[in-house]
């Protein structure tokens, strides 16, 4: 049978579809696309993509990890200059002269009462860091920063909102604690002398870096009252809750060498 001309094949062309780059949707640049990763600065998968990702354009972790480092040098720094202090402390008590008429060696050092409230407010610190610590675990909760990245809420300021306003209630509790402890200091007559004034200096000096967590905690509230990026406040709230964790450290070791060199 005789068949006609083969009719021509046409054939689709072939479309390229390029390659989409994701990180052009990652939540720090404000992207609401599909994510391959939870948007939140502290955590996610695909770390072979982030860590070939140039420095700089990282995302929100990258920005988190940053600002912690810099926290811990802080805290560092801090720690180092108490440490001095204590050293002063442990060194002058050991200060006096020999009386030159008995030849017995007069200490310069007078003990002093270590006003019992100092454990209460030893205490409320130690509240105040566990309470900023669970308002940092609610900020990274993976759940509520996925909902909150869809729009779907406001989750994760629910969560960490009672946690932070909980942590300053302690934290100016420790505060209006030192006070009473130096009053009743003052009650006692205790105002000259090595030991006096090393307590005022350590108590003051430690009390002054709190008034500064007090300040950078009023900061992280202002951002979460007023629904500040979630990349915003994770920072805020992370520094905040191991700034805080730090002064806790720092005054249990001053206690210590309060309570030992008395």
């Amino acid at each position: 049978m005789n068949q006609g001309p083969e009719m021509p094949v046409t054939r689709s062309p072939q479309i390229a579809i390029p390659d989409i780059d994701r990180r052009d949707h990652d939540a720090g640049t404000g992207g609401r696309g599909p994510h391959h990763r939870l948007p939140t600065g502290g955590g996610g998968g695909d770390d072979e993509r982030w860590d070939r990702s140039p420095q700089g354009r990282r995302g929100p972790r990258e920005r988190l990890s940053r600002y912690r480092t810099g926290t811990f040098l802080v805290l560092a720094a801090i720690l180092m200059f108490f440490i001095a202090l204590a050293s002063a402390y442990f060194v002058d008590q050991g200060s006096g002269h020999i009386d030159s008429v008995t030849g017995q060696w007069v200490s310069m050092w007078k003990p002093l009462v270590v006003p019992r409230i100092l454990w209460l407010s030893t205490t409320l610190l130690l509240l105040a860091s566990a309470s900023l610590e669970m308002a940092r675990r609610g900020i990274f909760h993976p759940t509520d920063t996925v909902e909150e990245w869809l729009g779907l809420g406001y989750l994760t300021g629910r969560r960490t909102l009672p946690w932070l306003l909980t942590g300053l209630l302690f934290g100016g509790g420790f505060l209006a604690g030192q006070y009473e402890a130096w009053r009743a200091l003052q009650a006692q007559g205790v105002y000259y002398g090595i030991s006096a004034h090393f307590f005022y200096l350590l108590t003051g000096a430690h009390a002054a870096h709190v008034i500064a967590g007090v300040g950078i905690l009023l900061i992280t509230l202002a951002a979460t009252f007023r629904r500040a990026r979630l990349e915003n406040r994770q920072v805020l709230i992370d520094v905040t809750a191991w700034y805080w964790h730090g002064m806790s450290l720092v005054w249990l070791g001053l206690f210590a060498v309060i309570g030992l060199a008395r």
